[in-house]
């Protein structure tokens, strides 16, 4: 049994001061993939250097999952194969994103000390063979991994080839919650950091209702069991302890590598529509630079547009819209997908070019070579099993090539959007859990929904958090926030008067920080603004619809809605509600805001998307039809257009410039073949005019 105090961060993290300036991991933009040498015999490894320099690859990650092959006992470690994989690496020229092998706990540690595995809700300790199979309560497992992370650290934090520091791996990917003891005294200590008493903590979660007040710190427990109705406040701040407790874990790894290291630190986030497993907001600060795992989903019918939003996301939780990495894709199928489809021919560079595209200055994969053993041997691989006569391998070398070429776009970042998307993690956790009165909704729905409006018109957005500034936004779409604190609120609130335009959707603002409901009508937090409120919900059974006077219908949700100072622009046209409010504008000073109380099908959702670039003279970056991405990265004196057709014909749009992928100058007219991408550096504009005034010319 473990003893002593646990050390968590409190409830709010402190960020760093300003981030510093953008680390450079390569010459040009970063490329390769998680290496793992130590899963394949020594005489495969020449082979594997060869090919990285045929592909073009800079960069690989280097020891993720490798605790246990390093120290092969209790402080008992062997550095022979990783100080010989370190040297291959550098007299061939290839930089290393080191990583700490903590997400892997060795097998000597888990069969000693069993209880740092996590512990699920209903009592069930996970056995040894997942990844992060550890408590982030645990003390004991973290001087363990401590111990190791400074081992590692010491040995090559001045090593040159070294360019990243990786903490761990995917930090909640496996240990996201833990109900164990030690998890409930390390979350007891979190509420008395954040709620300041026992009392503030009835009066924050409502105890008094069933009964549940709390008299002594001791009776405090996570939420446990299968009963499925806990008490949502408790819910809460389970989730967010849960994320500061890994945050923890994370900064602490950080320290101690830079006690041995001025290389930057980071590690691999998993952003992507919905709520998150950690609340990733509130990591980014701390990251040298922010860094994505991101995999498309086969039954996705529209994935170019999931990596479109998650690239936006990335870029959003930036302040200062700085370049990212993507840290990990695929060129197929990965390994934990029900049906893992391999990618089509020309995925590979379309979908690394779409990040490349969003702000990413790196574009890796997992893994460099397919493993032949063990759970993830049928995950795909830029070296795949067939080896490099196999097509993957040919556009793995083609993607090299390619991006050689973008070279001169590093450093560069995405222009300025002027419509900004709300994603908080919390309101998602709130959202799916606990008796709501639809309890099968999906936070990324609406934030896809209307990203995917703004998408097809080649209009760009930031998706951004509650607590970022939004007076740079023209547009602010506010889909299920769900729950919000008063400082958002006012803030989102002041747009409009400011002379923007604020679009609220149904189930947003309904509860404060602490999920307590907002009372006098719904939206709480915004009703003022909006000058609508709801005093009924309706959700629609399975099946149902409800027919709306713009000729669409809308399943899942309704509401009854009043006008108080709004007007109808689009009205329910059957059931109970015929003929009440469902979509409703109120003029505010030179602003407007917006409340849309259903789940619009997406011609609606268009129709409205439409209307409000139109009113707030949102900018697009190319004139053409849904199915042709269209983003901008710019610099000093320099920009870049990137063009990509999702679609199986040819698209013309008026672009034109110096295709940087096929050499061609292009314009006043560009042909971006069916599947295909070009990137323009475009003649230099002046800002907020689409004419060029010179064509510039860089070598």
């Amino acid at each position: 049994m473990e003893t002593g105090t646990p050390d968590f961060v409190p409830a709010v993290v402190p960020a760093r001061p300003g981030p510093g300036p953008t680390p450079r991991l390569a010459d040009g933009l970063a490329y390769g993939g998680d290496y793992n040498p130590e899963q394949f015999p020594r005489d495969v490894w020449d082979e594997d250097v060869r090919l990285m320099r045929e592909a073009g690859v800079n960069l690989v990650t280097l020891g993720v999952f490798a605790w246990g092959t390093v120290e092969t006992a209790d402080g008992e470690r062997d550095w022979t194969w990783m100080d010989e994989a370190v040297d291959l690496l550098e007299r061939n020229g290839i930089g290393i994103d080191l990583a700490t092998p903590t997400a892997a706990p060795p097998q000597w540690l888990l069969t000693a000390h069993p209880e740092i595995a996590p512990v699920l809700a209903d009592g069930y300790r996970e056995p040894a063979g997942g990844r992060n199979a550890w408590c982030p309560a645990s003390l004991l497992y973290r001087r363990h991994a401590l111990r190791q992370v400074e081992s590692l650290a010491e040995r090559y934090g001045r090593h040159p080839s070294v360019r990243l520091w990786h903490v761990g791996n995917e930090l909640g990917g496996g240990n996201a919650r833990c109900h164990c003891e030690r998890s409930a005294a390390a979350f007891r200590e979190w509420l008395a950091r954040r709620h300041g008493s026992l009392e503030a903590v009835n009066a924050a979660w409502g105890t008094e209702q069933w009964g549940h007040r709390y008299g002594r710190w001791e009776e405090v427990m996570p939420p446990l069991g299968r009963h499925g109705a806990p008490n949502p406040a408790l819910f809460l701040d389970y989730e967010r302890y849960s994320s500061d407790a890994l945050l923890s874990h994370y900064l602490a790894e950080k320290e101690v590598i830079e006690r041995h290291s001025d290389v930057p630190v980071t590690t691999n986030l998993m952003v992507g529509a919905g709520a998150q497993v950690v609340d990733y907001a509130s990591w980014a600060p701390h990251t040298a630079v922010a860094a994505n795992d991101h995999y498309t989903s086969v039954d996705d019918p529209l994935r170019e547009q999931d990596l479109a939003f998650s690239g936006d996301r990335m870029r959003g939780m930036a302040a200062d819209r700085r370049p990212w990495l993507l840290m990990e894709s695929s060129t197929g199928g990965p390994s934990w997908q029900r049906r893992n489809r391999a990618k089509d021919p020309g995925e590979i560079l379309r979908h690394s070019l779409g990040h490349v595209a969003r702000g990413a200055d790196g574009v890796m994969f997992f893994q460099w070579r397919a493993s032949t053993s063990g759970a993830e041997q049928f995950h795909s691989a830029m070296l795949p099993h067939t080896g490099t006569r196999s097509r993957v391998w040919k556009e793995v070398v083609e993607l090299g090539a390619r991006l050689k070429s973008l070279a001169e776009i590093r450093g560069t970042r995405v222009e300025a959007a002027k419509a900004a998307i709300v994603v908080d993690d919390p309101a998602g956790w709130a959202l799916r859990h606990g008796l709501k009165p639809h309890r099968d909704l999906s936070y990324g729905r609406e934030l896809r929904a209307w990203h995917r409006a703004l998408w097809d018109r080649q209009v760009l957005c930031d998706v951004v958090p509650p607590d970022r500034d939004l007076d740079g936004y023209d547009l602010v779409i506010v889909p299920n926030l769900l729950v919000v604190d008063r400082a958002a609120a006012d803030r989102l609130s002041s747009v409009p008067e400011r002379g923007g335009t604020l679009l609220v959707t149904y189930l947003s603002g309904i509860c404060e920080a602490d999920s307590k409901v907002i009372t006098g009508g719904f939206p709480g937090a915004f009703r003022d603004v909006l000058g609508a409120w709801s005093d009924e919900f309706y959700p629609l059974q399975e099946g149902e619809a409800v027919e709306l006077d713009d000729g669409t219908a809308v399943t899942d949700w309704t509401e009854r809605v009043h006008l108080d100072g709004a007007e109808a622009v689009v009205r329910y046209a059957s059931s109970s509600l015929a003929d009440g409010p469902a979509v409703t504008r109120r003029a505010v000073g030179g602003g407007a805001a917006w409340y849309v109380s259903a789940p619009l099908a997406a011609e609606s959702a268009d129709r409205i998307a439409a209307r409000l670039i139109a009113d707030a003279g949102l900018e697009r970056a190319a004139e053409a039809e849904p199915g042709l991405e269209a983003v901008r990265r710019t610099g000093p004196g320099r920009s870049y257009l990137f063009l990509l057709n999702h679609d199986d014909t040819d698209r013309t749009v008026a672009a034109e410039g110096h295709d940087l992928l096929s050499g061609d100058r292009v314009g006043p007219e560009t042909t971006v073949p069916a599947g295909g991408v070009r990137v323009l550096r475009e003649p230099v504009r002046q800002p907020g005019h689409h004419a060029p005034d010179h064509i510039e010319d860089r070598p």
